[in-house]
């Protein structure tokens, strides 16, 4: 039997995109033989302007202050520091991507640890704790050195993926078959994009699908180009 493929699959709580692609990823695992590693990236520090303060310089960093707090649940030995991401990512992910509820808080973070079954008094303790600023930093760092831009990303092995991009998230066979597809990309090392246009009823239909988001959400989006 083939050992399972293991997948690092890097996100920023904040990101509907990845938050899309994170409940993909669990389906698929269902359904073939792969292994979800939860990494982080920060969409704050990639898309940051000139000037302007790097997110583990604040006392609060929306997506940063999140992934803090799951550093500090994915301490514990594996895989219970991994499966305690897994939740509260799903968790977190759900409350702000899916109900609309203001997450990005230090009080909407300790209700979602509240749902898992953890400590509401680990966002402070994550946020006494500067290392946690460290781990963050070198998963986010990883992905930007494999030359990586935003989230979601997937890291297996020599291959690093951006996506896939997909909203609603595909379910039952369909998650599997999207997997196949994906393991496919990988095997040419250089093939580097393939995309579908958006047309105007694309657009709807995204914006319909994030609307929670949307309504959520205390920022506006702001996305660098890149290459």
């Amino acid at each position: 039997m083939s050992e399972a493929i293991e997948v690092d699959f890097h996100f920023d709580v904040m990101c509907p995109w990845a938050y899309q692609t994170s409940k993909w990823i669990r389906e698929a695992a269902s359904r073939r033989d792969l292994a979800v590693r939860w990494r982080f990236f920060s969409l704050e520090e990639i898309n940051r302007q000139e000037g302007k303060k790097h997110p583990w310089e604040r006392d609060w960093s929306y997506g940063w202050s999140m992934l803090r707090v799951a550093a500090l649940l994915r301490r514990r030995p594996d895989p219970a520091g991994n499966e305690a991401v897994d939740r509260f990512y799903r968790v977190a992910g759900r409350m702000l991507h899916e109900d609309g509820v203001k997450v990005h808080s230090p009080e909407g973070v300790g209700a979602a640890l509240q749902e898992i079954g953890e400590d509401p008094a680990l966002v402070r303790r994550a946020l006494d704790d500067p290392t946690t600023h460290d781990d963050v930093r070198a998963d986010h760092q990883r992905v930007v050195d494999l030359g990586g831009y935003g989230v979601p990303t997937l890291v297996m092995g020599s291959d690093v993926l951006f996506g896939p991009v997909v909203t609603p998230a595909p379910t039952g066979e369909a998650a599997g078959r999207l997997w196949d597809l994906v393991v496919g990309w990988a095997e040419f090392p250089h093939l580097y994009e393939l995309r579908r246009p958006k047309t105007g009823a694309d657009w709807a239909h995204i914006h319909q699908s994030f609307s929670p988001y949307l309504t959520a959400r205390d920022w506006q989006t702001v996305e660098n180009p890149v290459a």
